[in-house]
């Protein structure tokens, strides 16, 4: 089910949190966008995303104890709304919010979003703070009860309570005037509190009533596989895994994830795979560092996000990008299959090995993925009958990486695939 006629392919962006973790400020987004303007918007690359603390003051100084500092300073309006810390994004002053930098975002031809907790902001119920359109405050609609367990800056709201519409109706309200298009909600996603149902549908309907499209994004995951008809009905994008991150383990377990929720793969609604830590990140976490992920390792994740056709969210400073790096990100011929392929299919799956199948929407053709999930070189093999066709005797195999093409294979395709490597083939 498509909302708001958005996301009719899966968004494909940069989000600031891999990098500046909660320190991110105007002038880096800005660079970041402008690279994006000038070397990946052709290929597809469309959205600027502001992650997590973007209200908050001091962020980062006391890294070494705190991600998130408690009771910190925090900036926000007189209706109970965060608004951005001055101190970071200048532009944000006399009230102006993120309009001013949502406009310099969609004067390069690029979309703006922005990250947000579910729930409303501690200090406003402890001031018992005003709510836009009801004479309820904030500490008469906010559950105690209901708190997040990594992050200490807002309150869950009680759903049955008079003034919980209208909270979440007043920020999107405001998210519209600043020309938001794409909302990351967080510690949402698993459900983790009795509310966060509500809470999602209470975000639907406020996107609805707001004027403006933007696609909603829930996290973390793991997204609940017994509630995918609620993520569907209600959100674009829904994390299936915690925080990703350059890790060999945690990229061998996105298979078996991409496997749970590849039947739930629609127009406007799609599982996410969470952000590609690719070229540097770790800077605001204290750990600036080039991506853990040898390049094979980065070529498997790129082509299982995208024959899965997860969101594709860069966690890399962009700015730093190397060619190596760009050239992964912008392979006009893997990108496609988020654009023009369906009904990808997991064909096989065991400890050595996994291949995965799909078609394309307009070419009479079909993209078949073979993983080496193993710590040696693997030769595999794939027969007509494993992906529903007659033979391969007709058929050119095309590999999208290495630019290279197989004809008159016979009847098997046996190909040696590196550890921890992929071969990504266009039939046609």
């Amino acid at each position: 089910m498509n909302k708001n006629n958005l996301a009719v392919t899966p968004p494909m962006g940069w989000n600031s949190y891999d990098y500046y973790d909660t320190t991110v400020n105007e002038e880096q987004i800005k660079a970041n966008a402008n690279y994006m303007a000038t070397h990946l918007k052709e290929h597809g690359w469309e959205y600027i995303i502001v992650d997590i603390q973007w209200y908050a003051y001091n962020v980062g100084t006391q890294r070494s104890t705190y991600q998130y500092i408690p009771f910190e300073k925090i900036e926000l309006d007189e209706y109970s709304r965060l608004l951005p810390c001055p101190d970071r994004f200048p532009s944000s002053i006399n009230g102006q919010g993120f309009k001013p930098l949502a406009d310099y975002i969609h004067s390069l031809g690029l979309k703006f979003g922005i990250h947000i907790m579910r729930g409303i902001p501690r200090i406003a119920a402890h001031n018992h703070m005003k709510i836009y359109g009801t004479s309820k405050t904030a500490n008469e609609i906010a559950d105690p009860s209901s708190i997040c367990f990594w992050n200490p800056d807002m309150y869950g709201l009680d759903v049955q309570k008079e003034g919980t519409k209208e909270y979440y109706d007043s920020i999107f309200n405001l998210y519209a005037q600043w020309g938001v298009d794409f909302i990351k909600c967080d510690d949402i996603c698993r459900l983790d509190m009795k509310s966060s149902e509500k809470e999602i549908e209470l975000l639907h309907q406020a996107i609805q009533n707001c004027g403006r499209p933007m696609v909603l994004s829930l996290s973390p995951g793991p997204a609940l596989i017994e509630k995918a008809w609620h993520y569907e009905k209600y959100a674009n994008m829904w994390r299936i895994t915690d925080d990703f991150w350059d890790s060999w383990p945690l990229l061998l377990n996105m298979f078996k994830q991409c496997e749970l929720w590849q039947n739930h793969v629609s127009e406007g609604c799609y599982p996410d795979c969470d952000m590609l830590p690719l070229g540097y990140i770790g800077k605001g976490f204290g750990e600036e560092r080039l991506t853990r992920f040898t390049k094979e390792e980065q070529i498997t994740m790129m082509t299982l996000w995208c024959i899965f056709r997860s969101p594709l969210m860069i966690g890399a400073e962009l700015t730093k990008l190397d060619p190596w790096t760009l050239r992964l990100l912008t392979n006009q011929k893997v990108l496609r299959l988020l654009t023009h392929s369906f009904g990808a299919k997991q064909i096989n799956r065991d400890e050595q090995q996994t291949v995965w199948f799909s078609k394309d929407t307009q070419d009479k053709a079909y993209y078949l993925a073979v993983f080496n999930l193993s710590e040696d070189e693997l030769s595999i093999t794939v027969t007509p009958e494993d992906i529903g066709l007659q033979n391969f005797s007709r058929y050119v195999f095309e590999e999208l990486w290495s630019e290279t093409s197989i004809q008159d294979i016979g009847q098997v395709l046996e190909t040696k695939v590196i550890p921890h490597g992929t071969k990504l083939f266009k039939i046609k």
